[in-house]
């Protein structure tokens, strides 16, 4: 393990956030795709399922994705400005299956606000730790996604929706083809 369970966690999440902004439409455009979301990554404290609250999170993908493509100082200046605006406040906090981690936001805090300071939380730790360079993109032609190299030897290249398939079978068709002339 890299990080903390509860930084790694976060980062994944932030990458999979950032991910359903695709260019090819919404992944997440609707309550009940937020609710899967909410689901899939753990989330936890108060929820108000109201379209305010889906287009909070939507509006915060892009923020999110500039950390991705920015340098060290940018990427300090975006996570700390989520942690002021959020008063972050961190706490440690045990509850459910996990264990001691890190909180820095009541649990009726906006789900936005929390998915923001945990991401921001995260991403503390990927600077204090000198590992920006776990943050990438798809190396897959036109694709765009984010990555979090969790890997030990910082060797993923490809997000989760299949590029690192489509990448290998373009090689081999690439392979068999030169074979072939």
């Amino acid at each position: 393990m890299i990080f903390a369970h509860d930084t790694e966690a976060a980062l994944v999440a932030a990458a999979a956030l950032v991910n359903t902004d695709d260019r090819d439409g919404d992944l997440l455009p609707d309550l009940p795709a937020l609710d899967e979301f909410f689901r899939a990554h753990a989330f936890t404290g108060r929820r108000e399922n109201t379209t305010a609250e889906l287009r909070a999170v939507q509006a915060l993908r892009p923020r999110l994705r500039r950390i991705w493509t920015s340098g060290e100082d940018e990427v300090v200046a975006i996570v700390n400005g989520l942690l002021r605006e959020s008063s972050a406040l961190p706490q440690l906090v045990r509850h459910g299956e996990w264990s001691y981690h890190l909180h820095a936001t009541p649990p009726d805090a906006p789900l936005a606000t929390r998915m923001a300071v945990e991401a921001a939380m995260a991403f503390v730790d990927v600077v204090r730790s000198e590992e920006l360079r776990r943050l990438r993109i798809c190396e897959y032609q036109d694709c765009g996604n984010v990555v979090v190299d969790l890997s030990k030897n910082r060797s993923r290249r490809f997000c989760d929706a299949g590029c690192g398939n489509r990448a290998a079978v373009s090689a081999y068709r690439a392979r068999k083809a030169a074979a072939q002339l």
